[in-house]
Parts: structure tokens; sequence; C-alpha cells
């Protein structure tokens, strides 16, 4: 049986799915979701396995202010309905994946998606019109387009010889007493591994956990898939040698004996050595299943063949017409933001849908027409960065646009995709100026608990390695001036002396100099 043609066949339930399928829903347009489970987020019913999340729920932040809020809520997906906030549904900071499973659910039914569950996609194939896709009911679907968000649902394995003998994170026992007085070695040294060591603390002898490269720790990288401080507890038993080790060498064999337990080899620097353990467990993440689709139909993949190689647009550098969204986007900022995480790809998904609408339905990017007045800018760029969710949870990959025309008032376009500010839907203009909050350079090398000194101290070209704002202005397109504002301890970017005048004078400059060039 095939469908109708749909504008959008959306593989995946899990929270991206959802966030595309609302919008989408809001669009009025044609589409079905289809998953492979029989409820929404069904990632979240198995993952993380010890249950908590490492997502920030902060629910009093001293505002009122939803938009505002959403900086401290990584949980929840972008609605304009309050009740939808995963602060209604838990008080802990560190939600359980239960409450995520709940939440996403009722968001579904909330906003009447079309979801069809217990649906495998079996089969994606590239049609004169668009796509086809089969699910492993027997149905087929006709779509002009396609939107991929079924997360890395494949096992990351490294190449180790005797692997396949381990144990893998996703199937591995998480109750402790299973590994009573037992020497355990963890491949891996990510929150997925760490959150397996701290389970462990209280019942096994030895934990080791090993990896070829050094262990990052999200507190000085900002990356917040790197380890987490609600994971680190394992850190402190190694550094006091309370039996426990961080092994920085490569795993080159594991031999399962005869009567039991592993032997494994490391190699290290400048030395290869032996050590024996009774369970080695793989925790070293998952990577993008593309065994669904046809040839001609296949996507180029990036960074090591874990992910879909994407346009700015979301969309696959060789499949026209094939998008994605939610961790599968990770491409774009690896290791950098937040793309791979709730509180990053809800906003990912929205720049999708706005993109969708450009391309291919005469939309128009939402926007609001300013006074092309230096006061007046200023007083609204100071709003934006101290207001808005998605330029402080996608630093550095979304940005404002103001697009300055040569009479009539300023265009500011919202959270537009870095890759994205100068494409022609947005018009031409000599002028334009793109908005975002950044990270200065190195700041992952700079030591967080080292106190230093701000640029408000060190004066004028000083870039702050903390998270600031940047306003870059553009003439015909090219790169002509860098503004760099002060970093602030409560990220409050309001001060008149070293936020708002500098930004005016910056301002003034570029539109007056403009101004009296035309004439």
């Amino acid at each position: 049986m095939a469908d109708a043609d749909l504008d959008y066949l959306v593989v995946g339930a899990g929270p991206a799915g959802l966030q595309v399928a609302q919008l989408l829903e809001a669009g009025g347009h044609t589409y079905e979701v289809v998953e492979e489970s029989s409820r929404p987020g069904s990632f979240f019913a198995t993952y993380p396995r010890h249950r908590q999340m490492i997502s920030v729920n902060k629910r009093y932040t001293g505002s009122s202010d939803p938009e505002f809020n959403l900086r401290s809520d990584w949980n929840s997906l972008l609605s304009d309905r309050p009740e939808l906030r995963l602060a209604r549904y838990t008080e802990r900071y560190f939600p359980l994946a239960d409450d995520m499973v709940r939440y996403l659910g009722d968001f579904a039914e909330a906003h009447g998606l079309r979801v069809r569950f217990n649906r495998r996609i079996t089969r994606i194939a590239r049609t004169a019109s668009g796509f086809e896709a089969s699910d492993s009911s027997g149905d087929t679907y006709q779509a002009r387009r396609v939107v991929i968000a079924t997360g890395v649902s494949r096992p990351n394995v490294p190449d180790i010889p005797g692997v396949e003998a381990a144990e893998p994170y996703a199937t591995v026992s998480v109750d402790p007493k299973d590994f009573i007085n037992q020497r355990v070695l963890i491949i891996g040294k990510a929150n997925s591994a760490l959150e397996t060591a701290d389970n462990l603390l209280e019942t096994a002898a030895v934990v080791h956990v090993a990896g070829p490269n050094p262990l990052h720790l999200a507190w000085q990288s900002h990356f917040v898939g790197h380890l987490r401080a609600v994971n680190s507890n394992f850190i402190d038993t190694a550094q006091l040698k309370i039996q426990n080790a961080i092994v920085d060498a490569r795993v080159i064999g594991i031999e399962k004996e005869e009567e039991g337990g592993y032997r494994v080899r490391f190699k290290f620097t400048r030395a290869t050595m032996e050590h024996r353990y009774d369970r080695v467990i793989v925790c070293t993440g998952f990577r993008f299943d593309t065994s669904v689709f046809e040839e001609g139909c296949r996507p180029r993949l990036a960074v090591n063949d874990r992910f879909p190689e994407l346009t700015e647009a979301y969309e696959s550098t060789n499949v026209p017409g094939l998008y994605f969204a939610g961790t599968l986007t990770q491409q774009m900022d690896f290791k950098k933001g937040t793309n791979g995480f709730i509180h990053g790809f809800r906003y990912g998904a929205r720049a999708l849908c706005r993109i969708l609408e450009q391309r291919y339905h005469n939309g128009v990017w939402p926007h609001d027409e300013l006074p092309p007045e230096p006061g007046e800018l200023t007083a609204a760029l100071i709003e934006r960065i101290n207001r808005s969710s998605g330029l402080f949870q996608q630093f550095g990959v979304l940005a404002d646009l103001l697009v300055v025309p040569s009479e009539g008032p300023v265009r500011h376009y919202q959270e537009v995709p870095v890759g994205h500010l100068h494409d022609s839907a947005f018009g031409e203009a000599e002028n334009t100026f793109s908005v975002s909050l950044e990270y200065g350079p190195d700041h992952e090398l700079m030591d967080p608990f080292k106190p230093g000194l701000s640029a408000s101290v060190l004066g004028d070209g000083y870039i702050d390695a903390f998270l600031h704002p940047v306003i870059r202005h553009y003439r015909h397109g090219e790169l002509a001036e860098t503004l760099h504002l002060p970093d602030d301890l409560e990220n409050e970017w309001r001060r008149s002396d070293v936020h708002i005048k500098p930004l005016e004078a910056f301002l003034t400059g570029t539109i007056e100099g403009a101004r009296v060039a035309r004439r």
C-alpha cells in the first residue's frame, strides 16, 4: 500500500523528530512520522543506562520570561504551550530518563502529531519526484523530501582484536552487586564510561577506565558532551589512588580466558603491558546507521563515518532533499557546540523548518523591522543577546542577521545558521551585521579555576575566552569589521561603558559611513 504524496517523511519520533513534526504541523504541511517503537522517545527508555540524565532542569532562575528560562532548561522542546516544559514533570535538577519518556509522549499527543508507531523504515530510495520508503509492515511512503531524526543508533565498536567478547554498554548489568570484588576494565572516556564507573565504586575491587585520548572535562572545554561533573566521582578515587585508575593507553587486544575473565593488552607510549580483568565493558558511543539507504540515495559520511556530512542547511551534501535533525547534525559543530543535545538541536530543527519554508513553500524567515538609527538598533540587539535562548544555546552556530538597505527599515532576522547568513533569500544589501554569542579563541585551554582579567581591565583589543557577544559587519557579503564585547559574570551584557556604548559606536560608524558614501 502506498501513501499519497507527502511533503515530508520524518523518520524517528525522538525529541528531534517530534520537534520537526510540531513545526511541520504548525505550517500546515503534509507529513508522516514513522517510529519503530511503540511510543515517542524510546531511546530514553533504555539510555542512559543508569537512568539519571546529564541535561539541566533548572526551575528557578529569578525570571518569569519563558524565552530566557530556556537557557536553563535543557530538556523541553520548543512550544508556545507553557505546560509542555519538563519542569512541570520533575523537580530534579538532573531528571530521570523516565520523566523524559513521559514528557515526549505528552508533547506528541498535545500537538496531535501524525506518528505511525511499531514500524521500522527498512528502505529509502530516490524517485523522479523525491523519495520512496518502505516500512516493516509492508507499507510504502512517497515523499518529496525526507528528514532523518533517528539519532545515532548503531554501536560505535572500536577496532580491537577480541572486542566482540567484551560486554557492550547497551546490555551490561547496571546492578552494582553483580560486580562485587571484581576487577573491571571500562573502554572509553566519555560520560557513558564514567557513569558506568561511578556506579561500581561501592562494589568493584578495581576499576580502570582506558582510552588513547586524554580525558576531556566539560567545565574546561565548554562542550557538554565531554565528561560532566555529575559523572566525575570516579576521578577522585583514581587521583587519590583508591585502587582505581585512568589509563592513557590504546587497548590492542582482548583475550577471553577459558576459566573466566580477560587478558587485555595495552599499548603505552613506550611500552606494551598486559592486565587481567574479570569484566571488560565497552562504552565507546554510537554512530549513524546507513543500512536502509539504497545505492544512489546513501548519504556521504563525516567524522570517521559516524555522522552524515551536511550542508549549512542541514541537507545531505550528496543527496538533495535528504535532511537531518537532532543528534545527527553533530558534524556541524562536532565536540564544540550543542547540536548533539536537545537544548541545541531544538533550535537547529526550527532553523531547518524555516529553511524548508523558504525553499519550498514561498516562506519568509520571521523578522522584525527596525528604524535605521544606531541607538534603536543597539537597544534591540542588547535586548536580544540578554534574552535569546537560541543564540545562547547554539553559540557560534546560530546568529541574528541585520540587513541594512540603502533606504527604509532594517530587517532583523533571528537565529539564522551562520553558514546561511548570506543566502539570497534575505535580499541584497550593501551592509549586513551578524550577532552571535561565542567563546573566545583557545577557550578550552584556559584553566577555569585560575583567576583572570576581564576586557575592561586589559583594554581594547582583548578578546574574552568566556562566552560573549560578537558583532560582525559584512560589506557586500565580505567580512569588513568585527566587534567583541566583553564577557560578564552573570551573562548580563547591559553595562553602558563596556557593552552599550561600544556597540552603538560600532553601528554608528558603519551606518553613518555608508550614508556618506552614498551621497
